[in-house]
């Protein structure tokens, strides 16, 4: 047309005029289409989390477009949703973890923490330097180097606090950054309970070389003088005789408790399920214990209805009657014969407890001993224990056979007003055809 035109082949004013009827035509022609674009084109950014209104097309090209944009929003809507799920159930396992957990970036700055972290240092610490919030020398150095490229590593330290918790520190690096430049995680172990039983180890395996070695050395010291200088002394004999009797009862009583001390330790995760006549088991031992009360110039009593019934190891239940009463009776009840002190035994039952208690009305025990009376070989006079046979174990032995019979033990006591010791254990729930 535009051809024709230059030609001078069609006049230059019609053609212009056709020119103008074209375009007219061929607008009006397109007009539904440009709009439905426009509106498609609305819809598509409409990225609302609610449903865009969809608009009503008039041409098909715009209906399968607008087909096909909303499958993709759709799949992108769905996407999205699993994602945000996703990152909400990771960022609530993260503050869920036990153990606190920090974020560093590379500069070794906190940008993110767990809700046991916050509990442990009290508030938010993002955007602080982890120097300014622990200040170990070892634990600053690890982390220096795990941000540097090198391997994670492990470190120990104490948190100052009230109770001086144990902490072993994990420092390991991300594999890729992550949000918010983190580059390394550092987790927080408290080691505290696990330090303390190493603790209690070492104590204990000291104290118990310690009990025997004494009268071992005694023994060895007896033996060689009775090899020597005393071979053909018969008075000597008698009298060296005799300690080393006493000084191999002393060991035989350790290894005793000892052995009884670990069988319980064994077991103290399954139940008894013996039906034992606690009020038979005191009247059996206070019989038992007769003539030592005679011997220390205690009055042995008891006082006991019928049967009190509890689910129990009737061999477990006779040691606790036997330290708890024995110990009553060398270090409570001990008189000066003529006016003997008494000891009083009792077993009552209250409600679903059955209670056992051993009273005296000895020199009694200063408050700053009674929370320590069941540690292994803790003694309140270490020199009058072992005079009067004392391995340092009774307690302790009680203590555990109460923990497996889901019991307790109840001390009351000050100095000058003798002292109470009360066992108590569930009593048996249902009827019973034997007794033991």
């Amino acid at each position: 047309f535009v051809v024709l035109v230059v030609a001078q082949a069609i006049p230059i004013l019609p053609a212009l005029a056709a020119l103008a009827v074209l375009s007219a035509a061929t607008a009006l022609l397109l007009r539904p289409y440009i709009q439905d674009l426009d509106d498609v084109a609305r819809f598509a950014r409409d990225l609302r989390p609610e449903e865009a209104p969809v608009p009503a097309l008039r041409t098909d090209i715009a209906n399968d477009l607008l087909t096909a944009l909303k499958l993709s929003r759709r799949e992108f809507r769905t996407q999205s949703e699993e994602v945000a799920a996703r990152l909400k159930f990771h960022e609530t396992l993260f503050d869920s973890l036990p153990s606190p957990i920090l974020l560093l970036d590379r500069q070794r700055r906190i940008i993110g923490e767990n809700a046991a972290a916050r509990k442990v240092f009290g508030r938010q610490q993002r955007d602080r330097d982890l120097a300014a919030l622990l200040r170990n020398p070892d634990l600053l150095d690890a982390a220096d180097q795990v941000l540097a490229g090198e391997p994670g590593g492990a470190v120990e330290f104490t948190l100052p606090s009230p109770a001086n918790t144990e902490y072993r520190a994990m420092v390991e690096p991300l594999p890729r950054p992550g949000p918010g430049g983190a580059a390394a995680v550092l987790s927080l172990h408290d080691i505290t309970a696990l330090k303390r039983v190493e603790q209690m180890r070492a104590d204990f395996i000291a104290n118990a070389s310690h009990e025997l070695r004494t009268p071992l050395a005694a023994l060895l010291g007896f033996i060689e003088t009775l090899q020597g200088p005393a071979r053909n002394d018969s008075v000597a004999r008698e009298k060296f005789l005799g300690i080393m009797q006493q000084q191999a009862t002393r060991m035989a009583r350790l290894i005793d408790d000892l052995l009884s001390l670990s069988r319980i330790e064994r077991t103290r995760h399954v139940p008894p399920t013996e039906a034992v006549d606690l009020a038979l088991v005191a009247r059996h031992v206070v019989d038992g214990l007769g003539p030592l009360a005679e011997q220390t110039g205690a009055r042995l009593t008891i006082d006991a209805p019928a049967a009190v019934v509890v689910t129990g190891d009737r061999d477990e239940l006779l040691r606790v009657a036997e330290n708890l009463i024995e110990n009553a009776v060398k270090y409570g009840g001990a008189g000066d014969g003529a006016s003997p002190k008494p000891v009083r035994v009792r077993v009552s039952a209250v409600g679903a407890r059955a209670f056992f208690a051993v009273n005296d009305e000895g020199p009694g025990i200063a408050a700053e001993h009674l929370p320590r009376l069941t540690e292994r070989f803790y003694r309140v006079d270490a020199g009058d224990s072992r005079r009067k046979g004392g391995t340092g174990l009774g307690l302790a032995i009680v203590k555990h056979v109460l923990t497996r019979h889901r019991g307790r033990l109840y001390v009351d006591s000050r100095p000058g007003e003798g002292a109470t010791f009360t066992a108590e254990i569930p009593l048996r729930g249902d009827d019973v055809l034997s007794i033991k």
